[in-house]
């Protein structure tokens, strides 16, 4: 189970494969940040921002939770462009109802 509520039928090659390696980190705290941030951005980021994820990616998860969670300082690299903007990200944690889907019951 990865958790993504977002199909990835719709999407190129390239940004479902980073969809898939943001669920399928390896520490269960980045998957829910970086998943949860790719489900609502990965159709809209540019390739520029597709490279910089993939950057991100490339980086150790005890490290990329550690900045995330403010127990480590953020490098200088990842200080501006897309890191803050996972960082800052709010995932909708409403539970899902049959009424949420507009569907009755």
């Amino acid at each position: 189970m990865t958790g993504s509520t977002r199909s990835s039928a719709d999407i190129e090659p390239r940004r479902k494969r980073i969809l898939f390696r943001c669920w399928h980190r390896g520490i269960r705290e980045m998957d829910l940040v970086l998943g949860a941030f790719a489900d609502a951005e990965i159709s809209t980021l540019t390739d520029a921002e597709l490279d910089e994820l993939e950057a991100i990616m490339a980086e150790d998860d005890a490290d990329l939770v550690k900045w995330v969670t403010g127990e480590r300082p953020v490098p200088e690299r990842f200080r501006t462009g897309l890191f803050p903007r996972i960082c800052a990200f709010t995932p909708d944690f409403s539970p899902v109802t049959a009424e949420s889907l507009g569907k009755a019951r």
